[in-house]
């Protein structure tokens, strides 16, 4: 093929892989889109077509490897919890005894009152100590803490 056509086949390549990284998430197309804009570059310099490829699949092999480690280390938990899930693991009180007869209680978690219940499905006193375990809808899920 004719090198200016292959350097235009190769640039249109780069294009769309770097394109559709911009609309998917995790680094997934713009190792190949490296590797193509490797590949116009050394059709440019009027490298034959096996260099062309091999600088494609050697650079997309680099850039898949690193990237990968690089978007772990972006995918993982947040280390501070947002929202209600900052409740996960806090102190409360409860100021309306838990009642899972009656489907009722609530807890006291620093300044804010939420309904809860309790993990084991007992009843909890009023003004026990308790420890938020998980959240279900609009209600805490609590247990005794040890005394």
């Amino acid at each position: 093929m004719e090198t200016t056509l292959m350097f235009w086949i190769w640039v249109g390549a780069t294009a769309v892989f770097v394109v559709g990284e911009i609309f998917t998430a995790g680094f997934f197309l713009l190792p190949f889109g490296v590797g193509t804009g490797v590949a116009a570059v050394i059709t440019l310099v009027g490298g034959p077509s096996w260099l062309q490829w091999l600088g494609f699949v050697v650079t997309s092999a680099i850039m898949v490897f690193f990237s990968r480690r690089f978007a772990e280390r972006f995918a993982k938990e947040p280390p501070e919890k947002v929202g209600v899930d900052r409740l996960i693991g806090m102190t409360a009180l409860v100021i309306e005894p838990i009642d899972p007869v009656s489907d009722s209680g609530r807890v006291r978690v620093k300044k804010d009152e939420w309904r809860a219940t309790s993990v084991d499905n007992k009843r909890v006193e009023k003004d026990t100590e308790v420890r938020v375990v998980r959240i279900e809808g609009a209600h805490l899920v609590v247990e005794r803490t040890k005394e």
